[in-house]
């Protein structure tokens, strides 16, 4: 087993007891029937891609050194740890090295058939398993390391709302939006999330489902945004009207010692190893 999968420990499991929301958030209705979606969807979609992903497997690992699968902690619905599984993408034991930060484009610690896994997002097949294990849903925020979490959620408010449902395999944010660079861009997840999380439907869970599928086949987010009615970003992080206030560039904007994460570990996709 050791020659299929690399696990990755980590210090602490969790979290984020001052995970504060600026409003409270109401969870749309509808949960047993969105498992049970998950449920029919991912035991369907793994029995179609278990071929592929056994091909897959195998090409991991005649390209690279290492298991073909990668194991991380990442956390779940009401701030439990759980572990994720992905074809890994990078080179074995990388972060050994580079320490946990985010992939950037171009990033040398992934492999070329990595670059291909996570274009494709084949790289995201191994996770029908967390959903089918109820880790996760195919459809919510994308889950996050708890390292990273705490730091996160003291830095924007009403990061942890993002706990309240499964995260998912895919998401209204990560169809929508690219990777994750720096503060700026996961408060603006943050915002698909909530509204997500607020407006969720069956119908729209499906639809992003679809979306996923078709940009797997580099279909552009315009064509899919078109034909599936996916919300816009005008609906959902609409732009704020200009006012007259003078920035205290001082007191809105993070200090350096706010944060301390400026990149991501490598196995994880922004391209953050996962469909985003």
């Amino acid at each position: 087993m050791n020659v299929l999968v690399e696990t990755v420990p980590v210090a602490s499991p969790l979290p984020c007891p001052s995970c504060a929301t600026r409003r409270p958030l109401k969870v749309a209705a509808g949960g047993k029937v969105t498992r049970l979606l998950d449920l029919v969807l991912a035991s369907v979609l793994f029995v179609l891609t278990f071929p592929l992903m056994l091909l897959v497997a195998m090409l991991v690992r005649l390209t690279s050194r290492g298991p073909a699968l990668y194991v991380q902690t990442r956390v779940g619905l009401g701030g439990k740890p759980f572990s994720i599984y992905k074809f890994r993408t990078m080179r074995q034991n990388v972060e050994l090295v580079s320490g946990a930060q985010w992939s950037r484009p171009g990033d040398s610690r992934v492999t070329w058939l990595g670059r291909f896994l996570r274009v494709s997002h084949f790289d995201e097949l191994p996770q029908l398993v967390n959903v089918l294990l109820g880790h996760m849903s195919l459809v919510g925020p994308r889950p996050e390391r708890p390292e990273f979490v705490p730091q996160l959620a003291a830095a924007i408010p009403g990061y942890a709302d993002r706990l309240l449902v499964r995260p998912g395999v895919t998401g209204l944010a990560q169809v929508q939006l690219p990777a994750d660079t720096d503060l700026d861009s996961v408060r603006r997840k943050l915002l698909y999330d909530r509204w997500h999380i607020e407006n969720r439907t069956l119908w729209l869970d499906v639809r992003l489902i679809v979306c996923t599928g078709l940009k797997v086949f580099c279909l552009p987010m315009s064509f899919c945004r078109r034909i599936l009615w996916i919300p816009d970003p005008g609906r959902v992080a609409p732009v704020p009207a200009a006012s007259n206030r003078v920035p205290n560039t001082t007191a809105d904007a993070p200090s350096d010692g706010e944060i301390s994460i400026v990149t991501r570990q490598g196995e994880a996709r922004p391209q953050m190893e996962g469909v985003s």
